[in-house]
């Protein structure tokens, strides 16, 4: 019977891990584009809502600056959130449900590869959320901002979606394939609501206010709102301790769950 044989060199070739990181991140941009119910999503609504908020019915200032350039910062952090959350925890969730990360963890592919695929097409939802805002806004809305504002915004809303990317790892460790929407949605639109991006703080209850210093989307928005001129309630430090803060919480429960199931999965 005849044999292959196989080169030592074949033998101890190393997988190149970069290649593997992005094949692994454009299939997955690749299937959350294919699913309508993420793409669509996730990009759509924040820009409904600017259209609707902004551009028709936001013709009034928004403290020092114009409600549609108000608005680019809050809805920019809310889709930020969306496109995070949703491709982190429902994704995660369903593959776990479902074996697809069994299969994943038989093939030579590093564990972190996975996980990094996840967060950098989250990183690319969100930055495409951003930029549609910023060209409507600007388009239609009168926004003028200087390049370099704009440079500054697009990378403080993409950087403030990985505290979200991690709070999304974590739901998804402890959500099932079909609940973890609902589940997102618990604290995805409360958080939301609470933290000013869909009506300002300043017209908000003020013990709703008080409840907006404990959440994450809070933070970003002002780092967010700070840009734009619109002002901001805090310094920018405090805000990025607390989105750091926030994540290093989210990473901890997220490695309990992937503990958890590891011993289940034995």
């Amino acid at each position: 019977m005849a044999t292959t044989a196989i080169s030592p060199a074949a033998i101890t070739m190393k997988p190149n891990v970069f290649s593997i990181c992005s094949k692994e991140t454009k299939y997955e941009v690749l299937k959350c584009l294919r699913l309508p119910m993420y793409s669509v999503s996730t990009i759509v609504f924040p820009v409904m809502f600017y259209v609707l908020f902004g551009l028709i019915m936001g013709r009034q200032n928004i403290g020092n600056i114009s409600a549609t350039t108000y608005l680019i910062a809050a809805y920019g952090t809310f889709g930020v959130m969306g496109a995070s959350l949703f491709g982190t925890a429902a994704t995660l969730a369903s593959e776990r449900g479902f074996g697809w990360l069994e299969v994943k963890k038989a093939t030579p592919m590093p564990p972190f590869a996975y996980f990094l695929a996840k967060v950098v097409m989250s990183m690319i939802f969100s930055a495409t959320d951003v930029v549609l805002l910023l060209i409507l806004g600007t388009a239609f809305g009168g926004v003028h901002l200087p390049g370099l504002v704009v440079a500054k915004l697009l990378l403080t809303l993409v950087a403030g979606s990985l505290p979200f990317c991690a709070m999304g790892l974590a739901i998804g460790y402890f959500a099932g394939p079909t609940s973890a929407p609902a589940f997102i949605n618990v604290f995805y639109l409360p958080m939301s609501f609470c933290s000013g991006l869909w009506i300002p703080l300043m017209f908000l209850p003020k013990f709703i206010q008080k409840i907006a210093f404990l959440l994450p989307p809070f933070h970003l928005s002002q780092l967010a709102l700070g840009l734009v001129g619109g002002g901001q309630v805090g310094s920018v430090r405090l805000h990025w301790e607390a989105l750091i803060g926030f994540a290093m919480i989210c990473l901890g429960i997220a490695l309990a769950g992937h503990q958890r199931d590891q011993k289940v999965n034995g």
